[in-house]
Order: structure tokens, then C-alpha cells, then sequence
């Protein structure tokens, strides 16, 4: 199984994987309804957010840029906000990808698919996930411009 951080708490699946290689946002998407999600019949709504790197940031072109993490206390992170999830809304299951290392322009860096019975709350847990990723999880990015390099100080 490609989701090694998959467990079922509360009555929710949770699934979180840190990764460097590459990946089809949309692929992992069917793959996981397809192989992991044992909800058929159950939900009605599925609330995915795929975030791609960018080419430009403070105003400067980026041409690449390095994502690095802390193993091990990153996938706790996920984990916890993932469970946070489960208990604040009605979610049948949640999956969370984030790349790491070397990432160009358009490559997704981060995949963050949430299954409930009704919207609103797929919706919800989607966007409180995202947030709570973008401003707490610990991440660190390095971008590469023509000028040189440097480190990301502040998540938007």
C-alpha cells in the first residue's frame, strides 16, 4: 500500500504520506476510492485541493525550489490535524500527499482529498486541513531565483 500513515480512528480512515517523487494528483484520487476507501454507496461528497509550486513569489521569478521536512514529526502533524478533522465534522475519510525535495513550476506539491456523506462538511474539513498544513505543519522552502536562493520566512 502506497498510504504507509493509514489508520482508521474514530470511524475515520486517515491517510497521510510525505513523498519525493513525483505524482497524478487525480490518479492518487481514483486510486485510493478504488483501493483503500471502503465507502461505496456512503458518500456524496468529495472535497479534493490540489497545490501546485508556483513560478513566481514576492514578486520574483522561481525556478525551482526544495521542500524539506522533519521525518517522522511531519507525518505526526498531518496525522493529528487529520484526526482534528475527523472529530470537528462528519468525514467518512481523508488522504493527505506532500512532496518534498526538489519540486519545478506546475509540479503538485500537495494533495488533500476529503469523502463525507454531505458537502459542507467535506468542504470545511478540506479547507481547515489545507490551513492548518499551510501555517503550522513543518515544511521548509528553499527557492531557487536567478539571482541566487532563499529560504521561504512566511506561508501565505
Amino acid at each position: 500500500m502506497r498510504w504507509p500513515f493509514s489508520h482508521r480512528s474514530l470511524g475515520v480512515e486517515v491517510s497521510v504520506e510525505i513523498r519525493e517523487q513525483g505524482f497524478d494528483p487525480y490518479r492518487e484520487v481514483s486510486d485510493y476510492q478504488q483501493t483503500v476507501l471502503d465507502a461505496a454507496g456512503k458518500y456524496g461528497a468529495t472535497a479534493v485541493f490540489i497545490g501546485s509550486m508556483r513560478d513566481i513569489n514576492e514578486g520574483d521569478a522561481v525556478q525551482a525550489m526544495t521542500l524539506e521536512h522533519y521525518p517522522g514529526m511531519t507525518e505526526r502533524y498531518l496525522e493529528k490535524i487529520s484526526k482534528e478533522a475527523g472529530q470537528r465534522w462528519d468525514i467518512i475519510d481523508s488522504l493527505i500527499i506532500h512532496r518534498v525535495g526538489d519540486l519545478h513550476p506546475e509540479d503538485p506539491i500537495v494533495l488533500v482529498a476529503v469523502w463525507s456523506a454531505h458537502r459542507a462538511a467535506a468542504f470545511d474539513a478540506s479547507r481547515f486541513l489545507m490551513e492548518e498544513l499551510k501555517s503550522r505543519a513543518p515544511f521548509w522552502k528553499k527557492e531557487v531565483l536567478s539571482t541566487g536562493s532563499r529560504w521561504v520566512e512566511k506561508n501565505t
